[in-house]
């Protein structure tokens, strides 16, 4: 309908005569009213005050009389409030939101934004040694599908996997594995095991500060290359490597780089060497600091510790460098828990002074999430307190198939598996990510709610009623004057809008947007099939209707797409 809103644009250019103010200024201003009592498109006469110098209502009122149609898409307008209000030909709304998605079909709300960009999201970067619980699932979650919407706005994406495989927490569990190895057999469930251990080491190194120096010194030992150190910890990484291919395949996510923070060892002494030239770095109780008091940040960022060794601060800074290098990214994601904001604050700081080109620096940008909790409350590894995914996602799939029992359906595993995945993906991307979360499994499979299951039924049952008609799509066979009803426009107006809130949700990195979207689509969908009989011996009225269904299909299928759900073939 962005035809429509080129005329509205149109007529009110030629009834203001400002050379100020162009059809294409005008057009980003027009709105789609909330209330239908409002008409189909809205016109903020605010946004002209300035300009024309007189009040928004007046502005209103004199663009009404001056506007000159020529009745063949607008019926009415109207002055209320300072907003000018566009009813518009109900058959041309049709008109203009078929042909416009009869241009893409399957590829419907894909845009070009990104052509010639590139962007990196970094996600899910789990801990080895420790069990990859919810907390890393939402990460994955928003991660992956903020790879794919920006892939579908046209940009070159490139997944990076920053596992966290270095730092004192490793030299922990190795001092833990020298201490108690013996008592374990890692050649079954291990991550459970040296979860174990890097408990027990834990609660000792609470007990001893002798015993956290020990861990200290091994860190050092490790960053140096001893030997069994380094063997100890590359046994750690391909045991934690293996049970997370299991949750990544579950989930349909792959990554196009696995480098880790160890990997980014040898780069930290040019991020050091850099930061001495340029003269940030200063000395804090034997640490190497620098000074961000000057950017309104009072806490200093940590570049070496007092005993030599590095933090992951400086792995991040190094981790920049490489990635401007050898990718030339145009932005750079990382999607990272709330709990961060202060460490990215610091680095993307510090970065300013690697003597990078403010592309780079300029392209850094964290997106935050809020927690997970457990209905006892925070979970942490420390404790041995958390949710292992893979026993949530083998949950989920166990009761959607518990749910599904009694229908007669070919292939239930498989069905059960896509329901019970993308229950648990829609649930987690259900709210604003920067929310905090108490996961409810229960709610997400609800067939009847605003979840995961509800939408793919809907985008089934559009594949059902097209099959059963043996619907081959043809534009040319639709009269749009069936589709006049208000249920059919107001699932023409959303679907016609699928572009607009893919664009926000990019621009926003909020997953969420597209997840209430595909909700509200399905309602809709759901009106209209009970307000319209779809399969008639009135061939213009079957024939408008299968064409309206095949976009809602093709619309739910995309929308789901994005957020890395799988709609199965029948439910």
């Amino acid at each position: 309908m962005d035809d429509i809103k080129e005329v509205i644009a149109k007529l009110i250019e030629n009834a203001i005569e400002n050379s100020e103010i162009n059809t294409q200024e005008i057009k980003e201003y027009i709105e789609i009213p909330k209330e239908e009592s409002n008409g189909d498109y809205a016109f903020p006469c605010f946004k002209l005050a300035k300009v024309l110098r007189q009040a928004p209502n007046q502005i209103a009122e004199n663009l009404k009389n001056n506007i000159i149609t020529d009745g063949t898409v607008i019926d009415k307008i109207e002055s209320v409030s300072g907003y000018l209000n566009f009813f518009v030909d109900k058959s041309q709304i049709v008109k203009s939101a078929i042909e416009k998605f009869d241009i893409q079909k399957k590829d419907y709300g894909k845009l070009d934004v990104g052509n010639g960009k590139r962007v990196l999201v970094e996600y899910s970067s789990p801990n080895i040694a420790k069990p990859f619980h919810i907390g890393h699932l939402k990460t994955t979650i928003i991660g992956n599908a903020l790879y794919n919407i920006y892939k579908y706005c046209g940009y070159e994406t490139i997944s990076l996997n920053h596992l966290g495989d270095y730092g004192t927490q490793f030299a922990k569990l190795i001092e833990g594995y020298k201490r108690w190895g013996k008592e374990y057999d890692l050649s079954t469930n291990a991550i459970d095991k040296l979860s174990e251990i890097y408990k027990r080491i834990n609660e000792l190194c609470e007990e001893d500060e002798n015993v956290l120096e020990e861990c200290r010194q091994t860190f050092k030992k490790l960053e140096g290359g001893d030997e069994y150190c380094v063997k100890l910890w590359n046994e750690f990484k391909e045991l934690s490597l293996k049970e997370f291919d299991k949750i990544y395949d579950l989930l349909n996510v792959k990554f196009d780089s696995y480098k880790g923070e160890a990997f980014y060892s040898d780069k930290m002494q040019e991020v050091i060497d850099i930061l001495e030239k340029n003269g940030k770095l200063t000395e804090s109780q034997g640490a190497k600091v620098v000074d961000l008091t000057d950017k309104g940040i009072k806490a200093p960022c940590i570049i070496q510790k007092s005993n030599g060794s590095s933090i992951y601060a400086t792995r991040d800074l190094a981790a920049i460098l490489y990635r401007a290098r050898t990718y030339d990214f145009d932005k750079c994601i990382y999607v990272v828990g709330e709990e961060q904001n202060l460490h990215f604050k610091q680095v993307f700081e510090v970065a300013k002074y690697l003597d990078l080109d403010e592309k780079y620096t300029n392209g850094l940008e964290h997106v935050s999430y809020g927690m997970i909790f457990l209905p006892e409350g925070k979970m942490s590894t420390r404790k041995g307190n958390f949710v292992k995914v893979e026993d949530l996602l083998n949950e989920s799939i166990s009761k959607a198939k518990e749910i599904m029992q009694d229908r007669s359906l070919e292939d239930k595993e498989k069905i059960a598996k896509q329901v019970g995945i993308g229950a648990v993906i829609f649930e987690d991307l259900k709210e604003s990510r920067i929310k905090n979360q108490i996961f409810d499994l229960n709610e997400a499979l609800n067939f009847n709610g605003e979840t995961g299951p509800y939408v793919q039924y809907m985008a089934v049952r559009t594949k059902s009623v097209l099959d059963k008609a043996g619907y081959v799509p043809n534009k040319d066979d639709v009269d749009f004057n069936v589709l006049t009803d208000d249920s059919s426009i107001k699932l023409m107006k959303l679907i016609n809008n699928f572009d607009k809130i893919i664009l926000n949700s990019m621009d926003k990195n909020e997953p969420s947007i597209i997840t209430r979207y595909s909700v509200d689509v399905a309602k809709a969908y759901s009106i209209f099939y009970n307000n319209n009989k779809i399969l008639s011996e009135d061939r213009e009225s079957q024939n408008a209707r299968l064409y309206l269904t095949y976009m809602t299909k093709i619309t739910l299928e995309n929308a789901l797409k994005l957020l890395g759900i799988e709609v199965p073939e029948k439910m």
